[in-house]
């Protein structure tokens, strides 16, 4: 029994590569998407301060960082095989959630289990940060589809993974963050000149004319 595992464990994420089994221009790993996601959810924490919301910092820190460690055990499963149903989707959450506190009961201090238990859980919640948390991690994917449509890959995996990540953004439009990201972030994202420019803005804006409208 030791912290020492635990540490060790956090290289581990550097080897775990998301979206396995497609062609790639730019390899993303668990961890450095866990990274990414910290400073995305720092800049929305940010404008939902400034828009007049409390934010839990702490919370929001560890909800950002310590989402995806139960990767560790599952490995990154495919956006559209992961969201292809909600039963399917909450057998992999209760599969990630006995994986890992099986985990932290063989290698956590008893003085620390309930700490780390609690830390290591499912993030994305009702609360302002577990909603914060939510968006950042698909602003993430959403950048990591449009950088290999940026680069012309053709594997049309990353067409489907950039519509569904702005589909659940959007799921959010009522959050001052996501309100932002809308009208000044992805319309930046949409201006960008590359070969599939115009696709990809009219998938984005049916995207949104169709969530409108619903």
């Amino acid at each position: 029994m030791g912290v020492h595992q635990y540490f060790k464990s956090l290289s581990d994420l550097e080897q775990i590569i998301r979206c396995p089994g497609k062609f790639k221009y730019q390899e993303h790993s668990v961890a450095s998407h866990s990274f990414k996601v910290v400073k995305i959810a720092q800049f929305l924490g940010t404008v939902e301060e400034e828009s007049g919301q409390e934010v839990d910092w702490k919370q929001l820190y560890e909800k950002a960082l310590n989402h995806d460690y139960a990767e560790l055990f599952t490995g990154d499963i495919k956006t559209p095989v992961k969201y292809a149903s909600k039963e399917l989707k909450q057998l992999f959450s209760e599969v990630e959630e006995e994986m890992t506190r099986k985990f932290v009961e063989k290698e956590f201090p008893a003085e620390f289990q309930d700490i780390y238990l609690e830390r290591l859980k499912e993030g994305k919640d009702e609360t302002l940060e577990g909603q914060i948390l939510s968006v950042a991690d698909k602003i993430d994917l959403l950048y990591e589809s449009f950088g290999e449509i940026q680069k012309d890959n053709p594997e049309p995996l990353f067409l489907e993974i950039f519509e569904e990540a702005l589909r659940t953004i959007l799921l959010f439009q009522n959050m001052n963050c996501v309100e932002y990201f809308l009208e000044h972030i992805l319309t930046d994202m949409l201006s960008e000149r590359f070969t599939e420019h115009h696709e990809l803005t009219g998938i984005a804006m049916r995207i949104i004319e169709e969530h409108e409208s619903s």
